[in-house]
């Protein structure tokens, strides 16, 4: 059977991205997406709503053959506070709860890596930037996924994060980090951007087809 797209991280017009989550939903499956994840950035001040928001759509995806989640990216929430932000997420009913990581273009707290990695209720740590092996090896204790990202800027610590992730056993996932229609990746692109981070043709299959099925069956969609 032919592999098909898996993207679980995503925003939309309820953050700083261009389309409704109707609209993302919609060409996504038009691109031929098996799955996505609807990823907002939020704090404790929007999480609830967004993710409330975002729910509405995504139980009507179903009419066009995706899976739509609804999920949410903690930005630039507190070290302190992220355990806090993670627990009213999930009560909130974000099935899936990515943790905006310390990517080398934006001033992202220190430590943020160090405590997603260590809770097992996050799912994601996107783009981590120059993570250590530490971070590495606690993503893969506690079942974090880590991110090799499609987006400019947040791509530029691809090749360490794989390189990384592949010594430490943590499993990764291609994700887009999409704000725009022109964001949405086919598989031979995100083949490509994996391929370019140092990942072998195995790795590849792993991040693009094995993680994506090993999500979706976390947040019981499969």
């Amino acid at each position: 059977m032919r592999a098909r797209r898996c993207d679980f991280h995503m925003h939309t017009s309820l953050s700083d991205g261009e389309l409704l989550p109707m609209e993302l939903i919609r060409r996504a499956a038009a691109a031929d997406h098996r799955a996505i994840a609807l990823t907002d950035h939020a704090s404790f001040s929007n999480m609830e709503w967004i993710i409330e928001s975002v729910a509405r759509d995504c139980e009507k995806a179903d009419a066009w053959g995706i899976e739509a989640i609804p999920g949410i990216e903690l930005t630039h929430v507190p070290v302190r506070y992220i355990d806090q932000a993670v627990r009213k997420a999930r009560k909130a009913g974000a099935e899936i709860i990515v943790v905006h990581g310390e990517t080398p273009v934006e001033p992202v707290e220190r430590g943020t890596n160090y405590e997603a990695v260590s809770n097992a209720e996050v799912d994601i740590l996107a783009h981590p930037g120059m993570m250590t092996q530490e971070e590495a090896e606690l993503a893969a204790k506690h079942e974090v996924f880590l991110e090799v990202s499609c987006r400019k800027g947040h791509s530029l610590a691809n090749g360490h994060v794989a390189n990384l992730a592949r010594d430490a056993g943590a499993r990764l996932l291609v994700n887009t980090d999409s704000h725009a229609p022109e964001d949405l990746s086919t598989m031979e692109f995100a083949t490509k951007v994996a391929r370019g981070s140092g990942m072998s043709p195995e790795d590849v299959r792993a991040a693009l087809v094995d993680s994506p099925e090993k999500m979706l069956k976390r947040v019981g969609r499969r």
